[in-house]
């Protein structure tokens, strides 16, 4: 199966580089019909650049602060410098308490990356 997500323009670059391999989006009802081995297309938000990359693995938690424990944060796009500040309020400031509570967080692992211009 196949699946669509937007990304910032920095997000995109850095899957699009190799620096970050760990997408953290909110698990909701969309996002928990991704298995192992779907394809995602991702579109910059900035203009029509495309990535597609296979799902490796799942990391599913109850909620950011969970995920940000369990995960190693440089995969998830953090250079050094923001890693001694990294907070999982980072993602909570775009998804409501709500939401959260209801759907938990997920850590998308990616691989077989490819960069469409």
């Amino acid at each position: 199966m196949t699946h669509y997500m937007k990304l910032w323009q920095e997000s995109f670059y850095k899957i699009a580089d190799g620096s970050k391999t760990i997408e953290l989006r909110l698990n909701d009802e969309k996002r928990r019909q991704i298995k192992i081995g779907d394809t995602i297309v991702f579109n910059c938000t900035k203009n029509n650049d495309v990535i597609t990359a296979k799902v490796k693995a799942l990391h599913r938690f109850a909620d950011f602060k969970a995920l940000y424990n369990a995960l190693p944060l440089d995969k998830c796009g953090y250079s050094k410098d923001e890693l001694e500040n990294a907070h999982y309020t980072d993602m909570e400031q775009y998804y409501s308490k709500e939401q959260i509570e209801k759907y938990g967080a997920l850590g998308i692992e990616l691989c077989d990356v490819h960069f469409n211009r």
